[in-house]
């Protein structure tokens, strides 16, 4: 029987997370309220309640649901220990096209924190958990790009910090601008092209050729 109820809790936080993504995509974070998912989940807001604290945290847990693949694709990046992490990095950015195209889920939070949130007082958590997302990835990138000068005895052409920040904008750019449009243009091959041309522009092509100058990128 505790098993069962257990399970039977699983399958409402689920349905309530379900809920969340189409509500918030049909009339945005600020304009939906906890009743709207209650009632599109069929279950009550008590229940809402008894799994998430408020809107805020029901939408926070259904981002993290929706980009747990690339949370363990970062790992993977980590933990590529003495090779080249570069390869690692640039798979888990490819991993980030190709779910925004083909996985319906990832789409739709995509679509909902890019173009259906407002960061109002009621959804600071919102923001506050955007912010930490994006500083991860923003670490992350600036560790690889730095590593694999090292590994390649190159030197970046800008400080490593500086690249991060234009590589994380180019990838969160592309993905805004094909969720208003994905007719527009085809997301996998040209951001592929496009982050591939930016890691030639700061000297890290994505197969390793003749180094282009030496010494160690300590920026």
């Amino acid at each position: 029987m505790a098993r069962r109820t257990k399970e039977d809790a699983l399958a409402t936080r689920q349905r309530l997370l379900d809920a969340a993504e189409h509500v918030f995509l049909a009339h945005g974070v600020a304009g939906t309220s906890l009743n709207d998912i209650a009632q599109a989940a069929g279950t009550t807001r008590g229940a809402i309640y008894w799994h998430f604290h408020d809107k805020a945290d029901l939408f926070n847990a259904m981002m993290d649901r929706a980009i747990l693949p690339l949370q363990t694709a970062l790992t993977h990046v980590e933990s590529a220990q003495g090779a080249d992490p570069l390869p690692a990095l640039r798979a888990a950015m490819q991993l980030a096209l190709h779910r925004t195209v083909h996985d319906a889920r990832t789409r739709r939070v995509f679509e909902v924190a890019t173009h259906k949130v407002e960061y109002v007082d009621s959804l600071c958590a919102v923001r506050s958990r955007h912010l930490h997302v994006r500083g991860l990835w923003l670490d992350r990138m600036r560790l690889v790009l730095l590593r694999s000068a090292r590994v390649r005895g190159l030197r970046l052409a800008m400080p490593a910090a500086t690249a991060a920040q234009g590589l994380q904008a180019l990838l969160d750019g592309l993905i805004q601008n094909w969720l208003l449009d994905p007719e527009a243009f085809d997301l996998e091959a040209c951001g592929t092209r496009a982050m591939d041309a930016y890691l030639i522009g700061l000297g890290l092509p994505h197969e390793a050729g003749p180094r282009l100058a030496t010494g160690r990128n300590t920026r």
